[in-house]
């Protein structure tokens, strides 16, 4: 059974960047990285689909350490797996990452200081255990079972497992959905298809955006690499976190803002209501991003149209809405969503007792209470997921330069639930239908001090880099040592 100091779980973006945070902050550990897929990438690797692409611009997506250098800022999914293809090797981290190792159970002992992690191949040891795993199922996607799906003659597939041999030229295809994936979908199959629907049960809000960013273009062209970087990645936080607060605090000016938007970029056959005005407050889900308006490009074309409605039942040919009307279809796109878990499903024991982590708080936004030695990474939902996951990973570090300081082996945070936890919320604060579905699995969070999630990068900027480590909630330790006899 190997030991090393810290084993990393996923070799997506999180785990990529974790371990080039551990080659420079804390180099004199020892570290694997353990990937249950055959490559690295994560969810660029996973998703095939057609139009797969960034919804966060590749300056903040991307590693502070390894700028972004294509034109596009909005990147399509194999460009940015080439990027991550690319930084695992230029930094010797891919030489750590041991792939077809999937994680099913860790278990820690006090009394060793350490994790027995369990793998379907074999078993390791470490000191530290940092779940770069991300929350999404990697197995399979949110499966709805629609009223006569199984009358229906063509073929239907989901987005999360896109079929190879799959040909939707000149046939007529419906999309289910309304999300991210969904407006990614249309235009993109629009190309090829005879005629694509956007079938939705309620819209979503939706914001166009250039692929290219022309001041960010002007900015590296007159600036050094390094500094331009910089200075584009400042630009885009604050722009992203002025307006995220500006929509928080005054959701029915934002409302108006983006329906008005909308409205401007439809044809006259497409009215914005229903179609484009959500029932819910802006950011209350996550915002749909739409670059270069190829979404109403291709409805104002007519090779795309939206159907708001629910499914009545599928037909051998297509699919009968509530109102009566029926959508022919050859091909059926189930983009209803995906499924969300805790801690890539690794089943926890903590010295023997097992870990429901729906019952544990998270702390700083990355550790369990009660539960020592572990980080879990997560990203922002109203910004990048790297500028969370690299602020993360740096904080990962400097606990474990801490312990090796103060010569303590075991770091557990623990709540005092009266004063920080109740009442308790969902780590992730949205509506969406996947946390909703995912809301009895994930761990919680509390309502104030370090118990709470953000959402704001510059506060997290200053709490996780600069603040102190120490705080009365995270106790450091030493194993208890055995008790003497005497004769």
């Amino acid at each position: 059974m190997q030991h090393l100091d810290v084993l990393v779980v996923g070799a997506g973006l999180s785990g990529i960047g974790a371990a080039y945070r551990l080659q420079t902050q804390s180099p004199d550990r020892t570290y694997a990285v353990l990937e249950a897929r055959e490559d690295l990438g994560g969810t660029w690797d996973l998703f095939r689909y057609p139009g797969i692409r960034s919804d966060s611009d590749m300056f903040t997506l991307g590693f502070p350490f390894h700028p972004w250098k294509a034109a596009k800022a909005i990147a399509d999914g194999p460009s940015i797996l080439d990027y991550l293809h690319e930084t695992a090797t230029k930094y010797g981290i891919d030489r750590h990452i041991r792939f077809n190792r999937r994680v099913l159970a860790a278990s820690w002992s006090t009394g060793d200081a350490r994790w027995t992690v369990q793998t379907e191949q074999e078993s390791y040891t470490c000191s530290f255990l940092y779940v770069c795993s991300g929350y999404y199922d990697y197995d399979s996607g949110y499966v709805v079972d629609f009223p006569g799906l199984a009358e229906f003659e063509g073929r239907v597939v989901h987005p999360q497992h896109w079929p190879e041999d799959l040909d939707y030229t000149g046939r007529r295809v419906v999309v289910i959905g309304s999300g991210a994936t969904a407006v990614t979908l249309v235009p993109a199959m629009a190309d090829r298809a005879e005629h694509v629907t956007m079938l939705q049960r309620s819209p979503s809000y939706i914001a166009s955006r250039p692929a290219r960013d022309a001041l960010s273009d002007r900015i590296r062209a007159v600036l050094p690499e390094g500094l331009a970087h910089r200075v584009i990645r400042g630009k885009n936080v604050a722009f992203s976190s002025l307006t995220y607060g500006a929509f928080r605090r005054w959701p029915a000016q934002a409302a108006w803002l983006l329906n008005k938007a909308v409205a401007r970029q439809l044809p006259d056959s497409i009215p914005a209501d229903p179609h484009f005005v959500p029932r819910y407050k802006p950011w209350d889900q996550r915002l749909c991003l739409v670059p270069d308006a190829d979404l109403f490009r291709a409805l104002t074309e007519g090779s795309a149209s939206v159907v708001t409605d629910e499914i009545d039942t599928f037909t051998a040919d297509g699919i009968r809405v509530r109102s009566g009307d029926h959508l022919p279809a050859d091909v059926v796109v189930t983009a209803t969503g995906l499924q969300m878990v805790a801690l890539g499903k690794i089943k926890l024991t903590v010295d023997g007792r097992p870990v429901d982590v729906h019952d544990t708080f998270v702390y700083q936004g990355m550790m369990l209470s009660g539960v020592p030695n572990l980080a879990w990474c997560i990203g922002y939902t109203n910004n990048s997921w790297t500028l969370r996951s690299d602020l993360t990973s740096q904080y990962v570090c400097r606990l474990l330069n801490h312990l090796s300081r103060t010569r303590t082996t075991i770091c557990v945070p623990r709540i005092d639930a009266a004063a920080y936890g109740a009442p308790a919320r969902p780590v992730v604060d949205l509506t969406s239908g996947y946390i909703r579905r995912a809301a009895h699995l994930l761990p919680r969070q509390g309502t104030t001090g370090p118990w709470r999630l953000q959402q704001n990068y510059a506060k997290d900027l200053l709490r996780l880099r600069l603040a102190p480590l120490t705080h009365p909630d995270l106790h450091f330790t030493n194993p208890p040592q055995p008790e003497r006899r005497t004769a």
